[in-house]
């Protein structure tokens, strides 16, 4: 029963990221724009927030500490996708390209600047921020243990995310307008829907998504940030392909993706696969192959937006 305890517990660390940032890419891409920079925003978020919180862990309480920073993350996401949202939705650039190069910049800005300040390309926060156990509710049988204990903030955090992204989406008039844009945005545009306006809000919440994400990614699994966070926004845009662009989707995507990681990430903890004599290696493919294997047997039945990677163009109907 503790390996299924210990399994569950760390597949929430690894789903809760992906599932933040890959709903963050859903509303980039209902509103027409691929957001293939979602590694790049992670990266900057976890970079300033991380930078944030080694500045101020001595002086600020630390749930508080992670509110903080969780919130500059997000703002920092913001601020660096609008570079792409200018490129792709004012510029008409490839979008393709345009995340691409912001992905190159991120983390090679992340380390020079760690070296700038700091001497060192890492940067090194406190780990004060897990919940050992919720009062009362770690004491629910079996569920209790699973969910309630050995937990972070930003667990719950996540699926709050998840329930007020699939209610905005799916139950308002903005989530309307925002699906429109994606695909038909000349019908949009005729009814009246400033779909560059929507396509620019669509992407900045995704940034902030992606921003919050790295920081989400982060602080549970590691206490240094070294420029990198492994890919998490390229498995972000695998469980939003796989998700089919639905919040229910991506939520069962994410914790497939996160169970993977899991098992690629605390293999030597399970016996059983420990005891297997596979080399290290090998477990820690398994997300990328199981992502390429996925997407491989999934691409037929892809349910994107119809224009999303489509350039707009308001003057031209």
């Amino acid at each position: 029963m503790n390996i299924l305890y210990f399994l569950t517990q760390q597949t929430m660390y690894y789903s809760i990221p992906l599932l933040v940032v890959a709903l963050g890419g859903m509303f980039s891409e209902r509103s027409g724009i691929v957001n293939i920079a979602l590694d790049g925003i992670m990266i900057m978020g976890a970079f300033l927030g991380l930078f944030f919180m080694q500045a101020f862990q001595d002086k600020i309480p630390g749930q508080q500490l992670l509110i903080y920073t969780l919130l500059l993350a997000m703002v920092v996401g913001i601020v660096f996708s609008i570079f792409h949202a200018y490129a792709a939705i004012y510029q008409n650039a490839n979008q393709v390209i345009s995340g691409t190069a912001l992905n190159l910049f991120a983390p090679a800005f992340a380390i020079f600047t760690a070296r700038m300040v700091t001497g060192v390309q890492q940067v090194h926060f406190l780990n004060r921020y897990r919940i050992r156990s919720i009062p009362y509710l770690s004491k629910i049988p079996v569920f209790g243990p699973m969910f309630f204990t050995n937990t972070y903030i930003t667990t719950y955090i996540g699926l709050v995310i998840l329930i007020v992204s699939a209610y905005v989406l799916l139950k308002t008039w903005f989530g309307l307008r925002l699906r429109a844009c994606g695909e038909h945005p000349q019908a949009a545009d005729a009814a009246g829907i400033k779909v560059q306006r929507m396509r620019l809000i669509g992407v900045l919440i995704s940034g902030a998504l992606a921003g919050m994400g790295g920081i989400i990614l982060m602080v549970p699994i590691t206490t240094a940030f070294n420029g990198t966070v492994s890919g998490f926004g390229f498995l972000a845009i695998a469980v939003l392909i796989f998700g089919q662009w639905r919040p229910s989707r991506i939520l069962m995507a994410a914790f497939f993706f996160g169970f993977m990681q899991t098992i690629a990430a605390a293999y030597s903890g399970i016996p059983f696969l420990a005891n297997l004599g596979i080399p290290s290696n090998m477990f820690k493919s398994i997300p990328y192959l199981t992502t390429i294997i996925v997407l491989a047997f999934t691409s037929k039945r892809s349910a994107a937006p119809k224009a999303a990677g489509e350039p707009y163009d308001p003057g031209k109907r």
